[in-house]
């Protein structure tokens, strides 16, 4: 081979390795920029809804101070530690956290690093360790029977609430409108992008394969952000005990069927949480 064909080569070699670091670099910000929509406006103040409530601010690693609401039920005999979605905050969650103190719970809902009041900056890793920070600060409090302890996570906040049900204990584990993985979710929003280039993992898929605490699934087929199929993929990985359940609407305007919300608290009973 002439010394003109091998420099031509190193050439064109080093224009595709720029191209492709060029292209992952993309792949990169399209991954953070698609999964997370944080806003540090809260819209609403828990005070609307009548309950007792207290402002609380926990670190979590990075160091990161993050906030939350803790509405403490003076008769709950369970507390719910409410992972939210992927956009907005936690001021756009209280419909559905008075659901769940009306059914009897104490709930503590967090913002994630880079939403709301939290510092910081969102990341896969980082939302895992804010969900591991609510958990101890629980614990830290005195007040909560951490025997008595549901994760619930909506959307992205499934993955991080099957992630934090592999790290610390759990009486039961609720995950409504989630998905597999990155992967899988990309599959479906970016086809056009080779799944070997997805650097996001959120693989809740395997994980759930090893959880052995009681797990509720809820999802809509009326969903058009994450497929119904992809919901009962989930599902079907997950070690039992384990149960399916339809729920109606979109995927930011589904609501529990009564037949969804009868189950939610046959379990509940059955737990002996409530």
């Amino acid at each position: 081979m002439s010394k003109v064909m091998l420099s031509l080569m190193v050439d064109v070699l080093m224009i595709l390795g720029i191209a492709l670091g060029g292209f992952i670099a993309l792949v990169r910000h399209m991954e953070s920029a698609g999964v997370f929509f944080p806003s540090r406006q809260l819209a609403a103040n828990p005070s609307a809804l009548g309950l007792p409530w207290e402002d609380v601010y926990f670190k979590a690693r990075g160091p990161v101070s993050l906030n939350g609401w803790f509405f403490k039920n003076p008769k709950a005999r369970a507390t719910l530690i409410f992972a939210h979605g992927n956009a907005g905050n936690i001021a756009d969650r209280l419909s559905r956290v008075k659901f769940f103190y009306d059914l009897g719970l104490s709930v503590l809902i967090f913002d994630y690093r880079g939403y709301g009041k939290s510092e910081g900056k969102p990341s896969e890793n980082g939302i895992y360790w804010d969900g591991q920070a609510a958990y101890d600060y629980l614990q830290s409090r005195g007040d909560v029977n951490m025997d008595k302890i549901i994760l619930y996570g909506a959307s992205l906040g499934g993955c991080v609430a099957i992630d934090l049900a592999l790290k610390r204990k759990a009486a039961l584990l609720i995950v409504e409108s989630s998905f597999t993985s990155a992967r899988d979710m990309a599959r479906v929003h970016y086809p056009f992008i080779p799944s070997i280039f997805i650097g996001l993992k959120f693989n809740s898929v395997d994980k759930v394969r090893h959880l052995e605490v009681p797990k509720l699934f809820f999802h809509s087929p009326q969903d058009e952000i994450v497929p119904y199929s992809v919901g009962e993929k989930l599902f079907r990985a997950a070690a039992q005990p384990k149960q399916f359940l339809k729920i109606e609407g979109g995927h930011n305007s589904g609501c529990l069927s009564p037949q969804a919300i009868g189950e939610f608290v046959r379990l509940l009973k059955l737990k002996e949480l409530v």
